[in-house]
């Protein structure tokens, strides 16, 4: 296998792997506050954020095994450890340390119900630090991040997430408004 193919097959399931990640980022945001499109029942929203992380996780395995395979950058599995590869140390660093947030988000996930719903949801906000350090290290590692479209592409995915969090933040606050509005003795406790 050449390894101009390899290059195209790690960058490509690496950008898919991050549009799906910022699309289960978004769903999780949407989950968090019970939101559904009208007409759809709850759980699809819950089981769609389930269904995109683990074709996140296919493609996220498919750029990590193709990037240690690859010749060019002699990887091996030395860059399974955050900071010690040879090749751009500090970029595939934050690759490895993105790794792990996830894997310990996917982890948790898989032992929910032995794990008790408070210490999930504390390790599920790994997400948060997650998806940033996947896409810092998606900027400073492949060849092509100078080029307008992958700056296009990255500056979209952050453009989603910031939407995503100043609506759940926006929602979170009207939420708290209509309570007060519906309980004034909650909103004269409060002060």
């Amino acid at each position: 296998m050449s390894t101009s193919v390899l290059w195209y097959a790690t960058r490509g399931a690496g950008i898919v792997s991050l549009i799906l990640l910022t699309g289960v980022v978004c769903l999780g945001i949407l989950t968090s506050v019970r939101w559904q499109f009208p007409g759809w029942p709850r759980f699809l929203t819950a089981q769609l954020h389930r269904s995109i992380s683990l074709l996140s996780l296919v493609f996220l395995a498919i750029h990590i095994v193709v990037a240690v395979m690859d010749p060019y950058t002699s990887l091996g599995l030395a860059a399974m450890v955050p900071f010690a590869s040879s090749y751009r140390t500090v970029w595939l660093g934050l690759g490895a340390v993105a790794l792990y947030l996830v894997l310990a988000i996917i982890g948790t996930s898989l032992i929910r119900g032995w794990l008790g719903h408070r210490a999930w949801r504390i390790v599920h906000w790994l997400t948060y630090a997650a998806w940033p350090v996947a896409v810092v290290h998606g900027l400073g590692t492949g060849s092509d991040t100078g080029a307008t479209w992958t700056w296009l592409l990255n500056g979209g995915c952050v453009a989603v997430i910031l939407g995503a969090i100043a609506w759940r933040v926006g929602y979170a606050d009207s939420t708290q408004a209509e309570l007060a509005r519906a309980l004034p003795a909650f909103e004269r406790q409060g002060r």
